[in-house]
């Protein structure tokens, strides 16, 4: 089987506070998303500390069948059996009896932004959700903490049969399809993660878009961690019926503290015969959360999985987004970019397994590195036996833009037929004099000259966004690269 997380492939109105005031070894930096917002309106908050009173407590909170709680308490179980993985990031610091695992910020989920408590409607207003969704959005989820607490979806899609709610109401109100695809391509046991996700999941989202529906725009998902050691763990189950097609957004940005939180995820899709499916993730945490996510998709006839993947924030973020290409003439496709300033870890990278055959597969990773930083490209292509006439193509390029940074490459590939055809470049650069002397030549400063060879290295990702995002895109990384040079 291919490798798993756990298992290297190589083997009320107020205003915003900032933590800085009281905290003088936080520092935000260019990071515009560091705020957060008062708590003691909440509706509940848990102790800290993870065992099985609390994993129950989330259950009867959510008001669950005895099946999902059994599930939740087994998955605990293989939490704790499981060994923490001893490659990639340093997990070491994570003190898992010092975070707080349910929390829920309101009373329950709104359709207007109106309705949704002051303070908290005001942070969506500050990252510019409300705004993104009346131009280009077709519906938004927007989780704040453990819950969601906003959802919307045009009324067409409605009519069309288009399911978009958060996970855990799709479990009340939709329960035989839910546990139809539940934990079928991620299984609790995937992984160490994987099963504390399932133990302590909250929120997420529910997608279902029936045979042939063709969404024009984008729906997104927005997650919001607000308070200090705080976890997160969210689950998103995507059904794409045949012949149907979906752009799904995510983002995510947390405020920045001294401590750790914790943000684990599982994300799991089915695209059947002939659908199309592409996940765009801009993950911008703050530099102390640990982003330890788990994604797959089974992709069957002719369908088309692509993840579009940027990683910009966070500590540490380990995340291989995986595409299970299951029956003849599936198509996988990850574009992976990953920005790595002081004191992160980008360990990023893509699975794919082909299983049967003529089925193709296409992995383009970028990463930069600066200030220190490290960028790890980790990935993994299996070809397995049968899968005749099958095609994979991997292209991991590496920049490099300070001697204090780092750049390592764990490319692995298994292959049981001969009949297939296999593509490997990666290469590993700096900025080049040259380069600089030519932009530089035509009066250019040396920071815009950089910049612009920035923004041409990390092109091929941007340009597959929504403009809106690539606009966003662009403007982080600008963020990320000021003070650069000289």
């Amino acid at each position: 089987m291919p490798a798993t997380l756990d298992t290297p492939p190589n083997a009320g109105a107020r205003d915003f506070e900032s933590p800085v005031a009281d905290r003088p070894d936080v520092d935000l930096g260019n990071y515009r998303f560091g705020f957060h917002d008062q708590t003691d309106t909440y509706a509940f908050k848990s102790r800290k500390g993870l065992d099985r009173e609390i994993v129950a407590q989330i259950s009867e909170m959510k008001g669950e069948p005895a099946w999902m709680r059994d599930y939740r308490l087994d998955s605990l179980a293989l939490f704790e059996k499981r060994p923490m993985p001893t490659w990639g990031g340093k997990l070491g610091d994570i003190n898992y009896q010092d975070i707080f695992y349910y929390m829920k910020a309101s009373s329950g989920q709104e359709r207007s932004w109106d309705d949704v408590p002051e303070d908290i409607r005001k942070t969506y207003e500050k990252l510019g959700i409300p705004e993104a969704e009346q131009k280009y959005l077709s519906g938004v989820k927007a989780q704040y903490e453990s819950e969601v607490v906003y959802g919307s979806l045009q009324q067409d899609l409605v009519d069309q049969g288009v399911i978009f709610t958060d996970t855990d109401s799709a479990l009340r109100e939709h329960e035989d399809l839910f546990r139809e695809y539940w934990a079928t391509v991620i299984p609790a046991d995937d992984n160490k993660f994987s099963a504390l996700n399932s133990a302590v999941w909250s929120g997420g989202s529910f997608i279902y878009v029936p045979k042939g529906v063709q969404i024009k725009f984008p729906l997104q998902a927005y997650f919001r961690i607000n308070s200090e050691n705080m976890g997160q763990f969210e689950r998103t189950l995507i059904i794409v019926d045949e012949g149907a097609n979906i752009h799904y957004v995510e983002g995510c940005t947390a405020p920045t503290y001294s401590s750790n939180s914790l943000h684990s995820a599982v994300v799991e899709i089915v695209v059947k015969k002939e659908g199309r499916c592409r996940y765009s993730t801009i993950q911008n945490w703050s530099n102390n959360v640990y982003n330890l996510v788990t994604k797959r998709a089974h992709v069957y006839g002719d369908a088309t999985m692509e993840w579009v993947d940027g990683n910009l924030g966070s500590r540490l973020t380990m995340k291989y987004p995986a595409c299970h290409l299951l029956e003849e003439g599936a198509r996988g496709e990850t574009l992976s970019i990953a920005f790595a300033g002081p004191g992160q870890h980008q360990d990023a990278g893509a699975k794919m397994v082909h299983a049967a055959p003529n089925t193709s597969s296409r992995i383009i990773s970028k990463s930069l590195s600066k200030d220190g930083g490290r960028a790890s490209y980790r990935g993994l292509v299996k070809i397995m036996d049968g899968a005749t006439g099958s095609k994979s193509n991997v292209v991991c390029d590496a920049l490099i833009l300070d001697p204090q940074s780092k750049s390592d490459t764990y490319p692995y590939i298994e292959c049981e037929e001969a009949d297939v055809s296999l593509e490997h470049e990666a290469s590993v650069s700096k900025i080049a004099e040259d380069q600089l002397f030519y932009l530089m030549s035509r009066g250019l400063s040396e920071a815009e000259a950089s910049g612009m060879i920035v923004t041409g290295f990390i092109e091929p990702l941007v340009k597959e966004l929504p403009m809106e995002y690539a606009v966003e895109m662009n403007r982080l990384i600008e963020l990320q690269m000021e003070g650069s040079v000289g």
